[in-house]
């Protein structure tokens, strides 16, 4: 397995801990909580690697989602 291969791993599996934790900490369903994470911006700097932001520990990534973009939680839970 090379390197890019083995990034792409690495990041399938973050993102499935910061959805799966970020259900569990907003005590919403992994759906809802799929949905958000797909629409925030924190996605899209994972993907691009800013700032190696993609190897920060799922919590903290959860907590800076949250800190961040509070209108996706307002958006998506009460639509």
């Amino acid at each position: 397995m090379d390197g890019e291969a083995l990034e792409r791993v690495y990041q399938e599996n973050l993102e499935e801990r910061i959805i799966a934790y970020l259900s569990e900490m907003k005590d919403i369903s992994l759906g809802t909580a799929m949905d958000i994470y797909y629409h925030s911006k924190l996605t899209d700097k994972i993907h691009r690697g800013v700032e190696g932001i993609q190897y920060l520990d799922y919590k903290v990534l959860v907590q800076i989602l949250c800190e961040t973009e509070k209108e996706l939680f307002q958006v998506i839970v009460h639509s």
